[in-house]
């Protein structure tokens, strides 16, 4: 299975905590250059930036050839990177949380999760204690509306 990974669901599992979930869920990761850039950059957290110095071996860092598309350059870096990436290695799923995004990766025809969906087949595996690592995602900078938490602690109350 191959699995291409956008900056956000990487620096999220690191910040609660469960970065372990994704070589557990999928094996091995791919990442274009510019999410490890990202990563890596000053502004991100200190955990992150950490984490990221020595990366694991289930995380492949991966050079993509871009072309322009006018949609996909709204994007930033990363996101766009990642699309790209997931095209070219012709990936199963691609992990995005940013709405617009999603909404490129999709008119694409990529399959596509987030962190939620991460954490959802975490739980439903048995990983993780979800009300818990939903407390400590919510305590981040991370936004989804009450109700999309509150339905996926339902579906696993």
């Amino acid at each position: 299975m191959i699995i291409v990974s956008n900056t956000s669901p990487i620096n999220y599992l690191i910040l609660i905590g469960e970065i372990d979930l994704l070589p557990k869920l999928f094996g091995k990761i791919f990442i274009p250059q510019a999410v490890y850039i990202e990563l890596s950059d000053e502004e991100a957290p200190n955990l992150v930036k950490t984490w990221i110095t020595t990366p694991p071996n289930w995380l492949k860092i991966e050079p993509v050839s871009q072309a322009s598309d006018a949609i996909i350059d709204l994007l930033d870096p990363g996101e766009r990177a990642a699309i790209f990436l997931a095209q070219e290695l012709r990936a199963d799923l691609i992990l995005l949380d940013d709405m617009k995004a999603r909404r490129a990766a999709k008119e694409r025809g990529l399959n596509m999760t987030g962190i939620l969906g991460i954490l959802d087949q975490a739980a439903t595996m048995k990983l993780i204690n979800l009300p818990n690592v939903v407390q400590r995602l919510q305590s981040t900078s991370f936004w989804a509306s009450d109700s999309l938490f509150q339905r996926l602690l339902d579906k696993h109350a």
